[in-house]
């Protein structure tokens, strides 16, 4: 057998060489190829993923706001939804979550790190648009200046102890400049166009809006927001105005109508009483008959004693009960069903049930004096809340009549600030939802996306939340 001796030239092997070089070169960029590929497959599903889980929390959100119409529609008129009895914190859509964000005005925590859950009463807040100069400057971070610059904004001239504020002229003069809108306020937002107002004096150290104090809100100047690292939310304004309040006044009985209001008494509480309560009032002619046109006499009719043909002038409710000597429980059957206005709807009042001390402060006869009373009495008698006239017991007559009329036991406007997330707790959002059951079935008046402010959850649920998607990860 012979063997076969090749001869390998220097020329063949640098050939071979180079062919080698370039099987490897093509190797290398179809192996980058296959990996460069991979990564864009894998990013894809990430996005896809995140996608899914974005518009899982949407939907969650959109359930949210249904489910949240219907817990308004089982109340009556007025009445505030009570938290126990509807779901508001950790609530499963499918695989998605949703949350929504309260406040305890009862037992406001100075610089809470866990959030309040449940539906916030906007009738807790005082409204911008009704409140006077002197009700604002009882606000934080509030001067006289400032005050009157916002009753100015809403197109109102200020007077009595809070005078001042900016005219048009000074808006013209800014960079830009814009012109004093001399028009109710349409959010609260809307205040960062009043002169000297800015994101301090609104948002304080709450520049995420949610109630807690986060991390960066207790850290000095490390992170915005600047705070004074002690351990206490300053929430700014944000946290004690609306714009929103209002209260349906149809359908009840003008109390300054005498004829109107002895018809109501006879109706509820017959008419031997109703006559009490008319001559304690001094609305009841008990004396000779009085002369009729034409000057000729003539005596009631069946016997009634007649009314006096003028008005009596109440100012509030409570003015009417003071005067009245009615009791509690006897006013407790009237006091849904008067009023001492025909206008359709009352503005701005405060819901004395809600409101926190700081909101209470601002009202006249309350001030910082008696406004943690009414808080630690409304605690303590739950029972008592469903009428106007449990004010009294912490006020007094004088103080009770000077507040009655900016006061309410009724709500009709809710805010929902619904946080979200979806699957594996990803494509977070936030939403801030106001309702409106004034007209009887709940409409969404206002609707605001807050996602770009930040998690709102505080540091506890996000941990749980990065647990559980560490379990779901090891399955």
């Amino acid at each position: 057998m012979g063997i076969l001796i090749v001869n390998k030239s220097p020329k063949c092997l640098q050939n071979i060489g180079s062919i080698l070089i370039i099987v490897l070169w093509v190797t290398a960029g179809v192996v980058g190829l296959a990996l460069y590929f991979s990564h864009r497959v894998k990013m894809e599903i990430r996005a896809a993923d995140a996608r899914v889980a974005s518009l899982q929390a949407e939907q969650a959100i959109e359930g949210a706001i249904r489910y949240l119409k219907e817990i308004l529609a089982e109340y009556g008129p007025g009445e505030i939804p009570n938290v126990t009895t509807y779901l508001c914190e950790n609530v499963p859509v499918a695989e998605a979550r949703f949350w929504i964000l309260g406040r305890d005005t009862n037992s406001w925590q100075i610089g809470p790190t866990r959030p309040v859950f449940g539906l916030v009463d906007e009738a807790s807040k005082l409204n911008l648009n009704t409140a006077s100069a002197e009700m604002l400057m009882m606000l934080p971070h509030m001067t006289s200046d400032l005050a009157a610059s916002i009753v100015k904004w809403r197109g109102e001239s200020t007077s009595g102890t809070v005078v001042g504020g900016v005219d048009d002229m000074t808006y013209t003069q800014l960079n830009p400049p814009y012109r004093l809108k001399s028009a109710p306020f349409e959010t609260v937002e809307e205040l960062r166009m009043v002169y000297g107002i800015n994101m301090e004096i609104l948002f304080g150290e709450d520049w995420n809006c949610n109630g807690i104090l986060d991390p960066n809100e207790n850290d000095g100047e490390v992170w915005l927001p600047s705070d004074n690292r002690d351990g206490k939310l300053d929430p700014g304004l944000w946290e004690y105005v609306t714009v929103f309040t209002r209260e349906p006044n149809s359908g009840k009985t003008n109390i300054n109508d005498t004829a109107s209001l002895s018809l109501l008494l006879q109706e509820t509480f017959g008419e031997v009483r109703a006559m009490e309560i008319m001559a304690q009032l001094g609305l009841v002619q008990q004396g000779p008959a009085q002369p009729a046109q034409g000057g000729t006499s003539r005596p009631p009719q069946s016997g009634a004693p007649a009314m006096q043909p003028t008005s009596p002038g109440f100012t509030s409710v409570i003015d009417f009960y003071l005067r009245s000597g009615m009791s509690f429980d006897e006013f407790s059957q009237i006091s849904d069903k008067i009023t001492v206005t025909n206008a359709p709807f009352i503005e701005g009042l405060v819901n004395v049930n809600t409101a926190s001390e700081t909101v209470l402060a601002c009202i006249p006869g309350i001030g910082v004096q008696y406004a943690p009373s009414l808080v630690a009495y409304r605690i303590s008698h739950p029972d008592k809340l469903r009428c106007i006239a449990w004010i009294v017991d912490v006020l007094g007559p004088e103080n009770a009549r000077l507040a009655a009329p900016y006061l309410s036991v009724k709500s009709y406007q809710f805010s929902a600030d619904i946080v979200a997330v979806g699957r594996l707790g990803r494509g977070y959002k936030r939403v801030r939802v106001v309702f409106d059951v004034s007209a009887g079935t709940p409409s969404i008046v206002f609707c605001q996306d807050l996602t770009h402010l930040g998690w709102a959850l505080g540091t506890e649920i996000r941990e749980q939340i990065k647990q559980a998607r560490s379990l779901l990860a090891c399955k």
